[in-house]
């Protein structure tokens, strides 16, 4: 068996792709098993690579049940507790980051500033199992129950700032809507209320709201057949990479050339504002592969209630703050011109 442990997220699954891929063809013979987040499951059979889901939701008083499997393959961290949940299950050999706190001299060093797929990749290519970084195709999830050729914007995600103002999502979805894009909103159960405040405000019909009501293959269906996508930094993003979708993705804290798509791909826009650079979060990649996690590198509320220039009376980041309606607007019509030309689905 080959081990590989990635306890995380969407996106985090999406940017594995090229390592799972290189490892299942490093050892076809072996079973490849993939610890993570059970719920990730119907996506995990979008990959192409792993035999079997483990299902782990994060690593406090985790263990594995596997037992001395041929390779422990570290995709989650740099040590030392997923090092030790690893060594653990006393791996024929762990394939990870030198940690030695962990009992793991060996290996290359963990570079920070680094984008997250190439990190892997690098991993993967020191202990000689080749990668292609570019290689982030998905495969398509079938025909679903969802609309085909929908402009999908989706104001949430699992940091709070990472989050772009809800007022201005709004304004974007009626110009959009004006525009004759067909607008739906997505996001989880727990987002829902949030993505109806967008649908009102932008004078969507109620039916436009698709948030808690998408399973995950939903969801990449929906993406897979969209003509355009619009999101923060969070895993609709990285399916709207997996797929080829035209996408306009707001970054904020997070720098996009630690995640966001790849830069020689046109139909993809990141926008980042230089405020970013100043944020002592803007460094970090994520909660996975930093000591703290992004709220305890920026203030809960960077923009104290007091402040005249508090954007829209909302909660944001500065970074997310400096975005305005108009740029994201001309970057819209950039990447949807280019989606067109490449034989993009229209609405």
């Amino acid at each position: 068996m080959i081990l590989v442990l990635r306890a995380l997220g969407v996106g985090d699954l999406a940017t594995a792709v090229p390592a799972l891929r290189g490892l299942r063809a490093a050892y076809p013979d072996r079973t490849l098993a993939l610890a993570a987040p059970g719920w990730l499951a119907p996506l995990v059979g979008l990959v192409g690579a792993v035999d079997r889901l483990i299902p782990l939701d994060g690593l406090p008083g985790a263990g594995l049940p596997a037992r001395s499997p041929y390779r422990a393959v570290n995709l989650h961290g740099r040590g030392p507790q997923s090092h030790e949940l690893l060594l653990a299950t006393r791996p024929g050999r762990l394939i990870a980051f030198r940690c030695p706190a962990a009992g793991h001299p060996g290996g290359p060093d963990w570079t920070a500033d680094e984008h997250e797929v190439r990190r892997w990749c690098r991993l993967l290519d020191w202990y000689g199992v080749p990668t292609d970084p570019t290689d982030l195709t998905l495969r398509p999830p079938g025909p679903r129950p969802v609309p085909v050729g929908a402009t999908v914007l989706h104001p949430g995600g699992k940091d709070a700032l990472r989050r772009w103002s809800p007022s201005r999502f709004a304004r974007l979805a009626g110009r959009l809507a004006r525009s004759g894009h067909r607008v739906v909103v997505t996001g989880s159960a727990g987002e829902r209320e949030l993505a109806e405040r967008v649908a009102a405000d932008a004078g969507l019909p109620a039916d436009r709201v698709l948030a808690g009501r998408t399973g995950l293959l939903d969801l990449a269906a929906l993406v897979a057949g969209a003509r355009l996508v619009i999101s923060a930094d969070t895993g609709v993003a990285h399916l709207a990479t997996g797929y080829g979708t035209p996408s306009v993705v707001l970054f904020g804290p997070i720098r996009p050339d630690h995640w966001g798509p790849p830069p020689d791909r046109p139909w993809h826009r990141v926008i980042w504002s230089p405020a970013a650079e100043r944020s002592p979060a803007g460094a970090s990649a994520s909660s996975a592969s930093s000591p703290v996690g992004l709220s305890d590198s920026w203030p809960a509320d960077p923009w104290p209630a007091d402040r005249a220039d508090r954007p829209d009376g909302e909660r944001l980041h500065p970074a997310l703050a400096a975005i305005g309606v108009d740029r994201v607007w001309a970057a819209v019509e950039e990447v949807d011109v280019v989606g067109r030309r490449r034989g993009a689905v229209a609405a």
